[in-house]
């Protein structure tokens, strides 16, 4: 597989150069380059295995020019330690728990397999040193920095906006410690997101710092999420082709969802569900991309007004919105809506989502009329403890907290606070 930047200036890059460049030089992302779908008989072979299993024989189909197989095998085994259980709810209706990971969240999938494939390239290039930079709106940093923690050669930074992640999430990555620095920007994800772009346009700053990045622009976390498309395909029963419910913010799980259609994933649809920042549901309706600024909701996760990813739709989904038709839907949601669909599902099952999920679910009975009946897949994203204070809103009470979460409320949390500005960004990351 080969990769070009979403921008046209750039074509023919493999995997490690794209993962290592993390933005193309001409500011774009990296996309695959005409991909070729997989084999029926690869697709087959995938049916009733494990998550691992899955995700060895399908990386390997796409990564075989860039790591040797036993390398794919080790990154995978290394990184997928955790169980991704179905639940499944009355009706047509299933959960997939991707939060089950060291940090409770879905990233850990993406950001666990780049660490390990970044590990396996460094291994060739010894005294190469990197900095990871990444901006988070909540998970993205405790999923980053768990899995980059303590490997050699390795410096990780991580930019949040101050005020606009849950305190559990922040303390997943302000108590680490060791390679791994938090800064807390005085603004929203947006300007961090911003600060890091900027960075990696910078090619002086890029070759003395290192740089390469670990948010969903990489590929590095980009492609390995689409191994739990296939997953919960290959668990469905024979010729179901699923609708998956995405919630979505950057929309990073969203294209990877795309893509692994492209690559002929059997599903008949995609519901990206998004909060009361509906970039993307105006962008589906009206064709022109309005970036605004966030809007903060009990999703904080999923508060971003000018999507990364959503340039890498173009290219999955021919460079036309109308295009999407049939095959992509977005609703937005209100925090008022997810409240209650926290509150519905522990009161009817006795199940608690988290308020990303829980957007998920209120907006998975969207559609056309054609998917009516269609067996629907809502990915989970991340544990209800990380959220308490959105969960006790909800049901009255808060949810449990499980030891991985308690753990880092008992460390002590660091970080500096700097503003949202590239020259502040800049002069931290020439220092040691």
């Amino acid at each position: 597989m080969r990769f070009a930047s979403t921008r046209a200036g750039v074509r023919g890059v493999g995997f490690r150069e794209a993962m290592f460049a993390g933005l193309a030089p001409d500011g774009g992302l990296f996309v695959p380059e005409d991909p070729e779908p997989l084999r029926p008989e690869v697709l087959g072979t995938l049916r009733d295995r494990s998550f691992p299993s899955v995700s060895r024989t399908v990386l390997t189909e796409l990564l075989s020019e860039d790591f040797p197989r036993d390398r794919i095998v080790s990154a995978v085994d290394a990184a997928l330690d955790f169980m991704v259980p179905f639940v499944h709810v009355p009706g047509d209706l299933q959960i997939l728990e991707l939060f089950h990971g060291p940090t409770l969240a879905f990233k850990d999938v993406g950001a666990r397999i780049m660490a390990r494939l970044v590990e396996a390239a460094l291994v060739e290039e010894p005294g190469r040193d990197i900095t990871v930079l990444t901006a988070t709106s909540g998970d993205t940093g405790g999923a980053v920095a768990s899995a980059f923690h303590g490997m050699e050669g390795v410096r990780v930074v991580v930019l949040f906006p101050l005020g606009r992640v849950s305190e559990l999430q922040k303390r997943q990555f302000t108590t680490l410690g060791g390679n791994v620095e938090a800064l807390g920007v005085e603004g929203s994800f947006d300007d961090c997101q911003g600060m890091v772009k900027g960075a990696f346009r910078d090619p002086g700053l890029v070759a003395s710092a290192g740089l390469t990045s670990a948010n969903s622009i990489n590929v590095g976390r980009f492609i390995p999420q689409l191994l739990y498309y296939f997953y919960a395909w290959a668990h469905q029963p024979e010729d179901c082709e699923p609708v998956f419910v995405v919630p979505s913010g950057n929309l990073g799980n969203l294209a990877a969802g795309l893509f692994a259609w492209r690559l002929g994933l059997p599903a008949t649809g995609f519901i990206a569900a998004t909060n009361a920042n509906r970039v993307l549901p105006d962008y589906l309706k009206s064709g022109a991309f309005e970036p605004r600024p966030s809007i903060p909701t009990v999703s904080s996760a999923m508060d971003v007004g000018n999507p990364s990813n959503l340039e890498r739709l173009g290219p999955i989904l021919g460079f036309d919105p109308a295009s999407a038709q049939g095959l992509l839907v977005a609703s937005s949601r209100t925090d008022e809506e997810t409240l209650a669909a926290i509150h519905e599902y522990f009161d009817r099952l006795e199940y608690i989502p988290d308020p990303h999920t829980a957007v998920g679910l209120a907006a998975a009975g969207t559609g056309p009329p054609e998917w009516a009946g269609v067996p629907r897949i809502v990915l989970g994203t991340a544990h209800p403890g990380k959220f308490p204070e959105a969960i006790t809103r909800a049901i009255g009470q808060p949810p449990p907290i499980p030891s991985a979460l308690s753990a880092a409320l008992s460390r002590e949390s660091r970080f500096r606070t700097v503003e949202p500005s590239p020259q502040a960004l800049r002069a931290i990351l020439l220092t040691g």
